[in-house]
């Protein structure tokens, strides 16, 4: 099975500009129930990053940040760790495990496609096993 059938499509994701601050990202992330937005890259040959609660919770209640004076691209993960969404899932799942992530963006030509996440991964398993 490959990435592309098992992953969450762009269309379905949040993006936030980089130079956004922090409360923005965390008004975004608040309103559509999700736990990470993407960084949407400067430009064509850029990198999209991926802001998640952890990176907020280290840069702001353990850093002291302000959430107003950072911008999401000083607390994002950039570039965001991604791979093909031609990979086959059994690879995806063992990079994110080796690696210590749960999301992981999908990109091909350095546009992105999607998000992969460990439980896009064991819902897999999930119906598998019914």
């Amino acid at each position: 099975m490959l990435v592309k059938e098992v992953m969450t499509p762009k269309e379905k994701l949040i993006s936030v500009e980089p130079t956004a601050t922090v409360r923005e990202a965390l008004k975004l992330m608040r309103k559509h129930s999700v736990r990470s937005i993407i960084v949407e890259k400067t430009q064509d040959d850029g990198a999209y990053g991926l802001v998640t609660f952890k990176n907020i919770l280290q840069s702001i209640v353990a850093e002291d940040g302000d959430i107003d004076l950072l911008n999401v691209y000083d607390i994002a993960a950039i570039p965001a760790m991604s791979l093909s969404s031609q990979l086959n899932v059994k690879y995806a799942a063992k990079m994110m495990v080796t690696s210590s992530i749960k999301r992981i963006l999908v990109v091909d030509n350095n546009e992105l496609q999607g998000i992969l996440t460990m439980t896009d991964i064991i819902e897999i398993l999930m119906d598998s096993v019914e």
